[in-house]
């Protein structure tokens, strides 16, 4: 009957290139990998490897048996490397790079899913705007939406991102509410962005129309422009999560119902798919749990 074992070594020879290598690698006494192999042989009732004082190599069947064995060995090795991170419990530390409103509405409850969880991890949290480099910052795993750009970034669509038009009630008592997208060009708008001018793309019963719109704030932080739509200077458009908690408890009102943002896609992005730590493995199944439930739809998560 074969021996497992003993085809792995024959794997192990040839891409070594030689018994002693192999041996090396194996941790074993080169005598036992000669023997190994001779056992194989004679089970398998062809001869393998071409063998010279000087020199080691596969013959015709040696080098298709490799070939055909070969994948069947890293499919078994990847079911191995599985299993065991299953039986693992993840620990170390994460680190993750995400909006910063996103961040702070979001992502917290999955965080505490993990930390209760799973008593010996970490995380570390970095919340900021800017698309961080994962490799250059040390980053496990961010979150991004809208259009990727090109990268060697591995990404997981998670679902779909929208923004709705909000304004404290205090301000639509001082200058009424918009009927209409073109009435945004005549109140105050606080623009998250760098400039307090800028084109909005509204999407609506009639499809999508452009919208130029200014206000005496702007701020390329999600929180600011928040607090400065409740305080009252002006008509913010804000992630639908956001919006809502803060229409809910009667801090902002929302204007222009039928109309929202187009929506854009929400990823979360990493720098490789091969070997991915079971600590990040398990906190992006987590997040996306987390997302899914608190948006009520994968389709309409409410982020920045």
């Amino acid at each position: 009957m074969l021996d497992l074992n003993d085809i792995m070594i024959f794997a192990r020879v040839i891409e070594a290139g030689s018994f002693t290598a192999a041996a090396r690698l194996l941790g074993m006494p080169k005598t036992t990998v000669s023997r190994r192999i001779a056992a194989l042989e004679r089970e398998l009732g062809v001869r393998l490897l071409q063998r010279t004082t000087r020199s080691l190599s596969p013959t015709d069947a040696g080098r298709l048996y490799y070939e055909e064995s070969s994948q069947a060995l890293r499919t078994i090795e990847g079911a191995n490397l599985r299993l065991a991170e299953a039986r693992t419990e993840p620990a170390g530390t994460i680190r993750i790079s995400a909006p910063v409103g996103f961040g702070g509405h979001f992502l917290q409850d999955a965080i505490f899913d993990l930390l209760a969880t799973y008593p010996k991890s970490r995380v570390e949290l970095r919340l900021t705007d800017d698309r961080l480099n994962l490799v250059e910052n040390g980053i496990d795993l961010a979150f991004r939406t809208g259009i990727l750009e090109d990268s060697t970034l591995i990404a997981r669509k998670l679902g779909s991102t929208h923004r709705l038009l909000c304004a404290s009630p205090d301000y639509l008592a001082r200058c009424g509410a918009p009927d209409y997208p073109a009435d945004l060009a005549r109140h105050d708008c606080v623009v998250a962005g760098q400039s307090t001018h800028a084109q909005w793309l509204l999407e609506g019963p009639e499809g999508q129309e452009t919208v130029s719109v200014s206000g005496r704030f702007a701020a390329n932080e999600m929180q600011a422009v928040t607090a400065t739509a409740i305080a009252g200077y002006g008509i913010a458009q804000l992630p639908h999560g956001v919006a809502n908690a803060f229409i809910r408890d009667g801090r902002l009102c929302r204007v222009l119902d039928g109309y929202t943002t187009p929506a854009g896609g929400l990823y979360v992005v990493y720098p490789s798919s091969r070997h991915l730590p079971p600590l990040v493995k398990t906190f992006i199944e987590l997040a996306a749990r987390r997302l899914t439930a608190g948006a009520g739809s994968s389709d309409d998560f409410a982020i920045i």
